[in-house]
């Protein structure tokens, strides 16, 4: 389900994600691969908030990694 808001937070998104996609073929034109490849981080990111796979914000999922599971240790047997 896609992130929806009252704010436009959905549309925000599709704008950074469409700059992004600008972006990436700006950086691969000049050759600049490293460049490239963060921008090309961020537009996967921004896609997978606009399909609704990844929270907004870690921080306001609980500040956890986000889809890592949190378990206790057992004992230890040595």
């Amino acid at each position: 389900m896609p992130v929806q808001s009252p704010s436009g937070t959905l549309d925000n998104i599709v704008y950074v994600r469409n700059m992004l996609g600008e972006l990436r073929t700006v950086a691969h034109n000049e050759g600049a691969e490293m460049l490239g490849y963060l921008i090309e981080m961020a537009y996967v990111e921004a896609g997978d908030i606009q399909a609704g796979l990844r929270p907004l914000s870690v921080r306001r999922a609980g500040d956890r990694a986000a889809g890592v599971p949190v378990k206790a240790p057992g004992k230890i047997k040595l």
